[in-house]
């Protein structure tokens, strides 16, 4: 067994199954740049770990991940609006949203709270989602004046179908875990101290299976399901640059820093 603690994100590999685990229980897991940056290298080592051969991805109590911490990434000195960068020919897609996709072994999300926002991408991003009965999802973006990330746009239709995912994205709802059991959002909801063991029962039958021929497997389903996401990825940090200099991304931003309900001008 090997593992490695940040102050943001956990990686250990145990049976051959790496679990990565946000590590902010206080902030509820959200994620600042340290923890976007750690988050992908977490999955980037997965990728070259040769004990590993299937990931399990989840957060510290009691949440899973509550997205982006808007104080430090929406409205704080560094956030991402007033971060300078020359110009640019051909926006990238979010690096930990690609490491997390292009991750060629089978990943788990094991959702054991709020998976909201960029937490609900994160949860996307996995083959298979296990989830706690206290789990709740919430494409939350629509509600800063945002699109959402690649996860939205690539997996979501994919897997609730069109109509569900447009419903999800444009009124940003928060579902429980029974709602996204039924829409087949998640594969099983199981008691909140169970979770861990549900999803490393399910990853320890995968990684009993030839590693080589698992890598190819998940291959094929990203060919047959889901195409490239890099070019999608990049419109979509393209429009989110975009969005951040309007009135209603900033109006949702002190909304949600003031605890009050946004009102929306169009500009």
């Amino acid at each position: 067994m090997n593992d490695e603690t940040s102050e943001s994100v956990t990686y250990e590999v145990a049976d051959h199954i790496a679990t990565i685990t946000l590590n902010r229980p206080a902030r509820r897991n959200a994620l600042n740049w340290d923890a976007y940056a750690k988050l992908e290298a977490a999955f980037r080592r997965a990728v070259t770990d040769e004990d590993a051969r299937c990931v399990i991805v989840t957060g510290a109590d009691p949440a899973f991940c509550s997205g982006d911490d808007v104080g430090e990434i929406m409205a704080g000195p560094d956030a991402f609006a007033k971060r300078k960068a020359p110009p640019v020919v051909r926006y990238q897609p979010t690096p930990a949203a690609m490491a997390a996709l292009e991750c060629d072994k089978p990943v788990i999300a094991a959702v054991n709270g709020a998976a909201v926002g960029w937490g609900m991408e994160l949860a996307l991003y996995a083959d298979i989602r296990v989830a706690s009965d206290k789990a709740k999802f919430a494409e939350l973006f629509i509600k800063r004046g945002l699109v959402c990330d690649v996860g939205g746009f690539y997996r979501l239709p994919s897997i609730v179908g069109p109509a569900k995912a447009a419903e999800l994205l444009f009124t940003g709802d928060v579902i429980d875990a029974a709602e996204a059991q039924r829409i087949g959002l998640v594969r099983e909801v199981v008691p909140h101290g169970d979770l861990l063991p549900a999803a490393r029962a399910l990853a320890t039958r995968i990684a009993a299976n030839p590693p080589l021929a698992l890598r190819y497997m998940k291959e094929g389903l990203r060919r047959a399901a889901y195409g490239d996401p890099r070019d999608l990825g990049g419109w979509a940090i393209e429009t989110i640059r975009r969005l951040m200099a309007t009135e209603d991304h900033k109006e949702g931003v002190a909304a949600f820093m003031e605890k009050r309900e946004p009102v929306f001008s169009g500009r």
